[in-house]
């Protein structure tokens, strides 16, 4: 594994810190205080090339590796990983989706609009009774000879409101159980969706976050996503790649919380000199930035790996459970230097705090991602 950037990984780079550090902070506060979806800047970043950036350019994507998305994901997250995870579920789960699973005539229709930013989608996989657990779906998709007709809910739903296109699984038949998933891909705007209101979430608060209702929703057969019965293959070869996006996502807010702290450490006083003067600060620094380096190599790896063709789920998994527990781990540490001032919003450090909490639980809990490890280490 080389660890010299390109150029071109660079550029990427510096475009995501210079945008994130330039316009998202900005009314990142606001943003997060008030639930405010980031419109202007989804649109914006879309421009910029970063909603199907490992898109084939034939598809209208920017052909960019996964290494590229992991440094973007860090720059943009360690300003506001609410903007982050959009970005995410669109380039890991839902244009990578397409793009490795789908056919040529949806790739045409859905994936090309979605790596151009001028639509979203989002991921549907998680029910009321089936999260972790993600074999015991209740959607149903019955078939009906030249459709589906869906039934079910969805919910923590990425983008819910704000996406045009839904991946959605389903169960078709109930006795061959994960066998029986199909994979879909619906238009929001179908008859029969109705969309629950915005969950009032403790971090992440300017993504939108809903559920999703299907009531007798016709969906042609030619929008279901691989054979009949692949549905459950679909959503966990997507969660593998969408687990260093999150992964990238955690190690942003770990970074941003270190860089904040460093700056707050130089310039606050207490006992007539530089808090960064004081060994119990100091060593505290130490600690965070090597979590946070280990966390970066951990992100990279996974990314090279992806990127030269190599199996990288259980990396993957590797990167996402340790990335987010470092991510929870330096904050509370940020808003320990920051004393009585990282309690406040002005600082940013405990919107990152709140943040951080969630990357230990969606696209598959820390516990999940031990399975995902350990049932790797015991086979092999």
């Amino acid at each position: 594994m080389n660890f010299e950037f390109t150029e071109e990984q660079l550029m990427i780079q510096q475009a995501a810190r210079d945008y994130a550090q330039r316009e998202l902070i900005k009314d990142v506060i606001e943003r997060d205080d008030n639930a405010i979806f980031p419109t202007d800047h989804v649109k914006n970043l879309a421009e910029l090339g970063f909603m199907g950036m490992m898109v084939d350019p034939k598809y209208d994507g920017g052909g960019m590796d996964t290494v590229s998305y992991v440094l973007a994901m860090e720059e943009i997250c360690k300003v506001d990983s609410s903007v982050g995870v959009i970005i995410s579920v669109n380039n890991s789960l839902v244009c990578w989706g397409l793009e490795k699973y789908g056919t040529e005539e949806q790739k045409e229709k859905y994936l090309k609009p979605l790596a151009r930013g001028e639509i979203l989608g989002a991921f549907l996989l998680s029910e009321p009774e089936a999260g972790s657990d993600a074999t015991m779906q209740r959607t149903t998709a019955e078939d009906k000879g030249d459709h589906y007709l869906i039934n079910g809910t969805k919910n923590w739903i990425t983008n819910g409101n704000s996406a045009s296109v839904y991946l959605v699984m389903a169960q078709s038949n109930k006795e061959a159980r994960h066998r029986g998933i199909n994979a879909f891909i619906i238009e929001k705007d179908s008859e029969g969706i109705s969309i629950g209101p915005h969950e009032n979430k403790m971090g992440m608060r300017s993504s939108d976050t809903h559920s999703v209702m299907f009531t007798d929703v016709k969906v042609p057969k030619e929008n279901r996503i691989g054979d009949d019965g692949f549905g459950f293959k679909f959503a966990m070869g997507t969660l593998d790649g969408g687990r260093i996006g999150i992964a990238a996502q955690a190690l942003g807010i770990a970074a941003g919380a270190l860089e904040l702290s460093v700056k707050y450490a130089k310039e606050r006083k207490a006992f007539g000199t530089e808090i960064a003067n004081h060994q119990a600060i100091s060593f505290m620094l130490a600690d965070m930035a090597t979590q946070t380096e280990a966390a970066r190599y951990f992100c990279l790896k996974s990314a090279w790996l992806k990127d030269q063709g190599k199996a990288y789920g259980t990396s993957s998994a590797m990167a996402k459970v340790h990335t987010s527990e470092t991510a929870m781990w330096v904050t509370t540490k940020a808003v320990q230097i920051h004393g009585g001032y990282g309690y406040v919003k002005e600082y940013h450090v405990e919107r990152l705090m709140r943040d951080a909490k969630l990357t230990e639980i969606y696209e598959g809990t820390s516990e999940i991602q031990r399975i995902v490890i350990s049932r790797a280490l015991l086979k092999d």
